[in-house]
């Protein structure tokens, strides 16, 4: 995993070893305070809810590497349902202790975090849709997150629980579902194109030509065009 010198990544280097016993506590915040050799009034600054703000930095340092491996375009020979796999199984496989995110999944979970967790989800989804060079501006950037995020949720949990050989059964499961969100996409396509369907749902589709992407590329649904 790459490291780095800025005091943020000094915190969360400082925490990685505790989280197997302490999960992302403040027990463990504090741990990784010390070994940091950090003052805690800095600590706290950089990371007002403790081990969760740094579950959350853990979360988006993955995404980061990812984009870098995005930009790389390894998967340039590849079928795009097998670009958006790669690039899944490339984010899971930087893991390097499952650990960390089954401690992780624990605490996103709690109803008081369910938000940010849904948030990094969706982060780590437009992190892939934009690397593959997704340009969507309409209703189609929130759909194409949406179900790409549903699929990299089950995947991860499913990745959680296998104990099967190189996660053989992890990635067969990553293969159903992207599938279905290839399905999902054609659907789409083949409804736009019939003139009978269009007609009828007219209204609704003039209601979702108002849709747009939030200019700074990385919101969630509900931002419209006013």
């Amino acid at each position: 995993m790459p490291q780095s010198q800025s005091p943020q990544s000094r915190l969360l280097d400082a925490i990685l070893p505790h989280v197997a016993f302490d999960g992302w506590s403040d027990a463990a915040f504090d741990l990784a305070v010390q070994d940091a050799g950090m003052d805690p009034n800095l600590a706290r600054a950089l990371a007002p809810r403790g081990g969760l703000d740094l579950a959350a930095a853990f979360h988006r340092r993955g995404d980061a590497a990812l984009a870098q491996w995005l930009v790389s375009d390894p998967a340039s020979n590849l079928r795009f349902r097998d670009k958006i796999t790669a690039a899944v199984k490339w984010r899971l496989d930087w893991v390097q202790d499952k650990e960390l995110v089954q401690r992780a999944a624990t605490l996103f979970a709690l109803p008081q975090n369910a938000g940010l967790g849904a948030k990094l989800v969706w982060e780590t989804a437009d992190t892939i849709w934009r690397g593959l060079g997704d340009t969507s501006e309409d209703y189609n950037y929130y759909t194409k997150r949406m179900t790409l995020g549903a699929v990299y949720s089950a995947t991860v949990l499913y990745w959680l629980g296998d104990a099967s050989e190189d996660h053989a059964d992890t990635w067969a499961f990553l293969d159903r579902r992207i599938e279905n969100v290839m399905q999902f996409e054609k659907a789409k396509a083949k409804a736009r194109e019939n003139k009978a369907l269009t007609g009828l749902l007219a209204g609704p589709l003039r209601l979702l030509e108002t849709v747009r992407a939030p200019q700074d590329h990385g919101g969630m649904p509900g931002r419209w065009r006013g």
